[in-house]
């Protein structure tokens, strides 16, 4: 079944990746692409213009209650956790952390996946804490397409390692395995 979303999480040695993933994605996936990516909270970034420079997508950091659209790529804002609400629609939220994390991934992946069901993909990527795994974990129970990246691919094993050490069914995948796992399951 093609997801309704493809969910990207990564934390220190990621940013690469994700790069790479968005570059050679096949322009006719035309769903939402929502990338939680752990930064810093007080400090500015650059990560949408970046992201806006380097890839065919439209790049938009979430909004609270604004509906997600296909064919958008939208970053979680530093600081805030991001929620699927079921009208389709995102929630922003500042409770307490998540594995020393906000946004948390977990928190995501948990989200989207309850209200997506199968629907979801769900990537996790390089990273020097767990947060992901049991997200990860609750949408392959879910019956979403889980993904972690290689581990001896990662720069930071760290998380890709805890998603498999909780639940060994991920699919374990390098950064070109990973782009033609989504070509070829997410294309129209």
């Amino acid at each position: 079944m093609k997801p309704k979303v493809i969910i990207i999480g990564g934390s220190a040695g990621a940013f690469n990746t994700i790069l790479s993933i968005l570059n050679q994605l096949d322009k006719r996936i035309n769903i939402p692409i929502v990338i939680v990516l752990h930064r810093l909270k007080n400090a500015t970034s650059s990560f949408e213009s970046i992201l806006q420079r380097n890839t065919h997508y439209t790049v938009k950091e979430i909004d609270d209650k604004e509906p997600m659209k296909n064919g958008i790529l939208y970053t979680a804002p530093a600081d805030y956790h991001v929620l699927l609400e079921e009208n389709y629609s995102f929630s922003l939220d500042v409770s307490e952390l998540v594995n020393f994390s906000r946004p948390s991934i977990d928190v995501t992946f948990e989200s989207f996946s309850t209200v997506l069901l199968e629907k979801c993909c769900g990537i996790l990527l390089s990273g020097s804490n767990h947060d992901g795994a049991n997200g990860l974990k609750i949408m392959a129970e879910n019956n979403g397409k889980t993904i972690i990246q290689d581990c001896n691919e990662a720069e930071f094993a760290n998380m890709p390692q805890a998603a498999k050490t909780i639940y060994n069914k991920h699919k374990e995948l390098n950064t070109k395995n990973i782009i033609n796992l989504l070509n070829n399951e997410c294309n129209q």
